[in-house]
């Protein structure tokens, strides 16, 4: 991966970004575009648009989302131990054990997740693994409640405390790979434009609370009002030992990225994507989907009176886990397929259903 691409992986996974919080990532990623894009704004549902082209006729939006799932401080008893809720679709099997950071009034608070020892468990509560939530807390070693409400009071974000690391080869793993290495493929793409001259006004846009429901992506495409749309997102890869991929296809690490095959995409801009990839020899894997409500392409297909969309995806292992695994050469080539893809479109694309 090239070098500046690689410290703008590194940094962004090192930012705390649950759903609602997103701002400190989104810094981060304007910092990374500003010398490519003709402008660079947020809007107020704290998405980051990116604009190249401005003034063309026909706009594209290229969406990634840019949040991560997390926790939010719900209660402090007496001696100072927080409760908490979950801010998206979190694992919470995986959570007693994990260190977690909290976004204090005054600074990062650090903490761990407890549970009851193991020892002292009864032999149904070991099978049962974690029931309701509150059997779980988190210790950031207050000794009452007063001094826990100074450093993390109620309604205080938190993630779990788990950054970028290398792996062998071009692998790596980190928490919330979903979707941030998204949103690095699209902005890559903007630089591999470069200087390049494209026909249509091109949006990158790095969307919020996408894991509470699609949410900044809504919001961004109403106001976009695009002709086309990509979303960019992460999809399961079926080789690890226990993925089937008879229930989600046959989709590698290093594979290349995944083109979503299905009700919800428009046949031929996927077929102009597939095009494209062949004639740039950039591999592409195909994925069937039956619904295509799992990404901000549900939103930006059905905004206004419909758009043209297509879901091109990174493969990815351990979804919604601290240790998310993927393959940065699949980035790269996820930043080519964009690229090349605006850079062919011409300026008043012909995609849709048509008689």
């Amino acid at each position: 991966m090239e070098k500046t691409t690689f410290e703008f992986i590194s940094a962004l996974c090192t930012a705390h970004t649950p759903s609602g919080r997103e701002t400190p990532g989104q810094k981060i990623v304007a910092d990374f575009v500003r010398p490519f894009a003709d402008d660079v704004r947020l809007d107020a549902m704290g998405n980051l648009h990116v604009v190249k082209n401005p003034g063309a006729a026909a706009r594209i939006m290229i969406d990634a989302h840019c949040d991560e799932n997390g926790l939010i401080v719900q209660y402090i008893d007496k001696d100072g131990f927080l409760y908490f809720s979950l801010v998206g679709g979190v694992n919470k099997q995986l959570l007693p054990g994990e260190r977690v950071v909290l976004d204090g009034p005054g600074g990062p608070v650090n903490g761990v997740i407890g549970r009851k020892a193991i020892h002292l468990m009864s032999q149904k509560e070991r099978e049962a693994g974690v029931g309701e939530l509150q059997e779980l807390w988190i210790d950031i070693g207050a000794s009452d409640k007063a001094e826990a409400e100074e450093a993390a009071p109620a309604g205080t974000f938190g993630v779990v405390d788990s950054g970028m690391r290398q792996l062998l080869g071009t692998r790596a793993s980190a928490r919330a790979f979903d979707d941030r290495c998204g949103v690095v493929a699209i902005m890559d793409a903007l630089r591999l434009l470069g200087g390049r001259d494209i026909a249509v006004a091109a949006h990158f846009v790095s969307a919020t609370q996408e894991e509470l429901g699609l949410l900044g992506s809504k919001v961004a495409a109403y106001g976009i009002d695009p002709a086309l749309g990509i979303s960019v997102d992460v999809t399961f890869a079926s080789d690890d030992p226990k993925s089937d991929p008879k229930s989600v296809g046959e989709i590698k690490l290093g594979g290349g990225p995944v083109l979503g095959v299905g009700p919800n995409y428009d046949p031929a801009f996927c077929a102009f994507v597939r095009d494209t990839a062949k004639r740039e020899g950039i591999p592409l894997q195909l994925q069937p989907r039956a619904r295509g409500n799992g990404t901000d392409a549900f939103v930006m297909r059905h905004t206004r009176c419909g758009v043209p969309v297509v879901q091109i995806s990174i493969p990815l292992r351990y979804m919604h886990s601290a240790v998310e695994t993927i393959d940065l050469k699949d980035v790269e080539d996820t930043s080519r397929l964009i690229a090349a893809t605006v850079a062919a479109l011409p300026p008043v694309p012909q995609f849709g259903f048509r008689l």
